[in-house]
């Protein structure tokens, strides 16, 4: 069993604070692409729309096929946004843990 001192979990706090600072960059980054996908393939759905010619039904149809690449775009944008989020509650969770830890062994050293 590895012997954890306060100074490996100085350590560790350190580092997932430098991850998390990283991370909320990252996640501001993927919201902007996220909304610029999402308003890509609106701006594509409707333009195809209005370009073609038919039933209502018939317009929506063709306009979403003819989207799918800015669709798929912003559904890949989605999932490096969500990927983000939940890296970053992991970290939350690590450091919640290290504050634990930390505390625990606190109360080790305090114990005679």
């Amino acid at each position: 069993m590895e012997i954890i001192t306060s100074g490996h979990i100085i350590q560790e706090l350190q580092r997932l604070t430098a991850e998390m600072d990283k991370g909320s960059n990252a996640l501001y980054d993927a919201e902007c692409k996220l909304a610029d996908s999402d308003a890509a393939y609106d701006k594509a759905v409707s333009l195809a729309f209005i370009n073609n010619q038919g039933t209502v039904a018939d317009r929506q149809a063709v306009a979403k096929l003819q989207a799918v690449e800015q669709k798929l775009q912003a559904d890949l944008a989605r999932a490096e946004f969500n990927r983000i989020k939940v890296k970053m509650k992991t970290l939350s969770d690590q450091a919640t843990m290290m504050a634990v830890m930390s505390k625990n062994v606190e109360l080790q050293w305090r114990t005679p």
